[in-house]
């Protein structure tokens, strides 16, 4: 009978460090993810809590819409943004 192998043996010995390497993210880039994550959730809470009133709700909305916008660029950049702040030479 022949042995199904879906995918080759992968070395994690050195814990957290090669999972962070398997999936491509170091732990800075986890945390930034994860804090564009949570400002996302709070943009989209923001969003679904807008009131009747047509001028207060434009302006919640567009709050909201913003700090969405800003939870984006987090994702999409962060790890790039942050790793100029971390990278100190000298």
């Amino acid at each position: 009978m022949r042995k199904l192998f879906l995918a080759k043996p992968v070395d994690m010995s050195e814990g957290f460090k090669d999972f962070f390497d398997t999936i491509g993210l170091t732990g800075g880039g986890l945390v930034t993810k994860g804090i564009a994550a949570v400002i996302a959730v709070i943009a989209v809470r923001m969003l679904l809590q807008l009131s009747s009133d047509p001028k207060g709700a434009l302006r919640k909305g567009s709050m909201a819409v913003g700090t969405l916008f800003v939870a984006v660029i987090l994702a999409l950049y962060g790890d790039t943004l942050f790793s100029t702040v971390t990278e100190a030479k000298g």
